[in-house]
């Protein structure tokens, strides 16, 4: 798949804005980005606390870690607004 990433993520991606993966949920799909690109570590804490959000196919991920990912989806990655 093809995953996006945007506004800071990017920099944490070495300037990619987007990359080809394969991985089945949210959870490896972070894990392995992980592996790949050390610097999206700082976006990557446990719950609520996360940097990031995932959208698949419009829908937004925040804390659902364990979503599969559709083999054709749309994948983008980005900096968690938050807000109250």
């Amino acid at each position: 798949m093809q995953v996006e990433f945007v506004g800071m993520l990017r920099d944490a991606v070495d300037g990619q804005a987007s990359i080809a993966i394969d991985a089945q949920t949210i959870r490896e799909l972070l894990h392995k980005l992980a592996e790949r690109y050390p610097g999206i570590g700082s976006f990557l804490k446990p719950g609520n606390d996360s940097g990031i959000a995932v959208s698949i196919n419009g829908e937004i991920y925040r804390d659902n870690w364990g979503q599969n990912i559709p083999q054709d989806a749309e994948v983008v990655l980005l900096p968690r607004i938050q807000g109250g």
